[in-house]
């Protein structure tokens, strides 16, 4: 993947709390604009979300919609709401994976070829139409169109003095990570994208970060 002046950046800045600087204004306005832009995808994809809720519920046991509870603004718990992609399965994760998927698991929160995902939760994941109901995430205040990706607890603590930086902000739908780099980073690499927009944040950079996340759902760069 080829690197842009802005990653490189990103990837070799060093981080701290006190760089980040409040925007009152960014922030009255980038919350008018998500209530509007989640109004208008909620009620005007209103069909698109019903025929997932089918396909889901149709191909796999189980409920339509899974909330997984994620780390949010100033550090507080709130469920993230997806399409389920993933068979309901509750033994433990080392009766699923393999000794090297486990590994790979427990390094980047998440495995190439999961065989817990389902045949539809497959395209909903490379189509990131599994992401669809954050849009209520985003109407209710719990997220925004762009900031860092909601993590987990676990994951949260390998920010370690980082952590009050990385949710100074909302977590988006997308960000600076998931953007430019997305599966195709390592988690470092992500922990230090993340970190990157929490001090760089601004009406310009969350244009392009939407754009690039045009760019890369078109051409399924990255998803798993």
């Amino acid at each position: 993947m080829k690197q842009t002046k802005s990653m490189v950046q990103a990837l070799s800045m060093e981080y701290d709390v006190s760089m980040f600087k409040r925007k009152p204004f960014y922030s009255f306005i980038k919350r008018i604009a998500d209530i509007v832009l989640s109004s208008l995808v909620l009620i005007c994809f209103s069909w698109l979300y019903l025929i997932l809720w089918l396909l889901v519920k149709l191909t796999s046991k189980g409920p339509a919609f899974y909330g997984h509870v994620r780390v949010g603004k100033n550090g507080k718990h709130f469920k993230v709401w997806k399409f389920r992609s993933m068979k309901i399965d509750n033994r433990p994760l080392e009766e699923i994976f393999t000794k090297e998927q486990m590994e790979e698991y427990k390094r980047d929160f998440k495995v190439t070829n999961d065989p817990r995902i389902t045949k539809i939760g497959k395209f909903l994941r490379k189509t990131s139409l599994d992401e669809l109901p954050q849009f209520w995430n985003v109407f209710i205040g719990q997220m925004s169109f762009v900031g860092f990706r909601p993590i987990l607890d676990e994951e949260y603590e390998k920010y370690g003095n980082n952590k009050e930086l990385l949710t100074k902000l909302r977590p988006g739908i997308t960000g600076y990570w998931a953007s430019h780099g997305r599966s195709l980073t390592s988690y470092d690499d992500r922990i230090k994208m993340e970190l990157y927009y929490s001090v760089k944040f601004s009406f310009w950079l969350d244009i392009r970060i939407v754009w690039h996340t045009f760019i890369s759902v078109l051409k399924s760069e990255g998803a798993k």
